[in-house]
């Protein structure tokens, strides 16, 4: 296994969930991974830890985590990734899905969700 961390400075809070809230998606199996979000006190920044089963891929996950970093720039984020040998779209995805949970979830806890 190998460990990667990443930080982004300056995130900002998705106007949609003033409070973020824990969220897993995804699920670790052959070819795939999981994502757990989590608010954390960063000082408005995200970590993200990657544990992945591939070894010597960290300039492309740096490439995906920057390129998620400009889509979400989440501020107080913690995110966990466990890999199993996921592409980087399917990683690009369930982070969009973990982003998109955290977002929707005031909305479903108050019956008000799609």
């Amino acid at each position: 296994m190998e460990t990667l961390n990443f930080r982004f400075e300056n995130g900002v809070r998705p106007t949609q969930a003033p409070a973020l809230q824990a969220q897993l998606v995804g699920v670790v199996s052959s070819g795939n991974l999981e994502v757990l979000i989590e608010p954390a006190a960063l000082g408005g920044a995200c970590e993200i830890e990657v544990q992945t089963a591939a070894r010597g891929f960290a300039t492309i996950w740096q490439a995906v985590m920057e390129d998620f970093n400009q889509r979400w720039r989440l501020a107080d984020a913690r995110i966990a990734i466990n890999d199993m040998g996921a592409t980087p779209a399917v990683v690009s995805l369930r982070l969009d899905q973990a982003v998109e949970a955290v977002i929707a979830a005031p909305q479903d806890a108050t019956g008000a969700g799609s």
